[in-house]
């Protein structure tokens, strides 16, 4: 298999609901995310994808939740904007473009890392 990763960066704010502590007020993270696409083969250029491509497919999602209250957005209003949640909001989204227009690329994970310390992940499970 091969593996391609890219990161990109977002920043937003959110409050935890069903939560007692800091995180239930509202407050804002700078956050990192990591893509990782995986293939069996090559394409006619011998990549699994151009890392530009990756990149603006990235980049179109993130840019949905970029400078917003993460509890504003509709996925939100039903789902805690935790780092978890968001990991998956971001798979789900970038898994829709790739399934629709790239053959033989799977979305293995994305990683949204909410500090320098601590991050979540949504990922694939194929075992």
């Amino acid at each position: 298999m091969y593996r391609v990763v890219i990161n990109d960066k977002f920043s937003s704010a959110h409050f935890l609901r069903n939560y007692k502590g800091k995180c239930e007020n509202l407050h804002g993270h700078n956050y990192l995310v990591e893509v990782y696409v995986i293939s069996k083969v090559l394409n006619d250029s011998e990549m699994v994808i151009d890392f530009t491509e990756l990149k603006k497919i990235t980049k179109d999602i993130l840019n949905q939740i970029d400078h917003f209250l993460l509890n504003d957005i509709d996925f939100f209003k039903s789902h805690n904007p935790t780092s978890e949640n968001i990991a998956y909001y971001i798979f789900s989204k970038i898994n829709e473009k790739i399934k629709d227009n790239l053959n033989n690329i799977i979305l293995e994970k994305v990683r949204v890392w909410e500090t320098d310390q601590q991050y979540a992940e949504y990922f694939i499970n194929e075992s």
